[in-house]
């Protein structure tokens, strides 16, 4: 396990694709998050700081294609993130693809088991458009699930939103997002696609870290699942996505 924790590393910091860990191996999902974990732990020791978490594979479809009947989560940590408007550099990444999600801010810890939908919306502070920038240290992203959670679920980066609105203040499993790519829409989604509620993902979360002990801090972030599928970028694309009633999100590859 810590010899293919190295080579994801290794392969994030040269930019140099790797065979899926996977093939070939009987590696399972505990497997897969022992080694995410390696360098979760490696990070956190050279000084960068956890702020909050990733939940992927939330929609049916995504389930689906993985043969899998739950999502995944990663780590997310203070040097992936990027103001909105901000500018993200394509060189530092290698196959980047952008998700639109609501993302929540807690107000306190969310511990599991047991949390629920009612928890996570009590808890949080507020939400606000999100985006999120995933990337594959895989080739040609041929991953399999457990791939992806040793690959920190294929996080790279967030752009969270500068409008906050409360947690209750509306429907958020009706809310409409249209994604736009240099000026055109290229896909919409609206909240239900994660779950049926963007707060699900975040309670499961929960109880999830319950399984190893951890749980959801007060002040972290939690992206829970795109609203529709990820769209390719490369250097000179501008990605926006609007969200009905909670604002807009933005960010330029340069």
């Amino acid at each position: 396990m810590k010899e293919i924790a190295a080579r994801l590393a290794r392969a994030e910091r040269s930019r140099a694709a790797i065979d899926p860990p996977a093939a070939g191996s009987a590696m399972t999902a505990a497997d897969a998050y022992r080694i995410q974990m390696i360098n979760v732990d490696l990070r956190a020791a050279s000084g960068r700081k956890i702020v909050g978490r990733k939940v992927g594979l939330t929609s049916v479809a995504m389930q689906k294609m993985f043969g899998v009947n739950e999502p995944d989560f990663g780590h997310l940590f203070d040097d992936m993130m990027i103001a909105n408007g901000g500018e993200c550099r394509a060189e530092s990444l290698m196959l980047p693809r952008v998700e639109p999600e609501i993302a929540f801010a807690l107000a306190r810890e969310l511990r599991g088991p047991g949390v629920t939908r009612e928890d996570v919306l009590a808890a949080a502070e507020f939400v606000t458009p999100a985006l999120e920038i995933i990337d594959t240290r895989i080739r040609d992203w041929k991953i399999t699930l457990a791939d992806t959670i040793a690959d920190n679920a294929s996080s790279a980066r967030v752009v969270l939103g500068d409008r906050k609105t409360g947690p209750t203040a509306l429907d958020l499993a009706a809310v409409a997002m249209t994604l736009q790519k240099n000026g055109a829409v290229v896909e919409r989604g609206i909240g239900s696609a994660v779950l049926g509620h963007p707060a699900e993902p975040v309670a499961w979360l929960a109880n999830k870290l319950a399984e190893f002990g951890e749980s959801l801090a007060a002040g972290s972030v939690v992206i829970p699942g795109a609203l529709c599928r990820a769209v390719d970028v490369t250097a000179g694309d501008s990605i926006e996505a609007n969200f009905e009633s909670l604002g807009s999100v933005n960010v330029r590859f340069v």
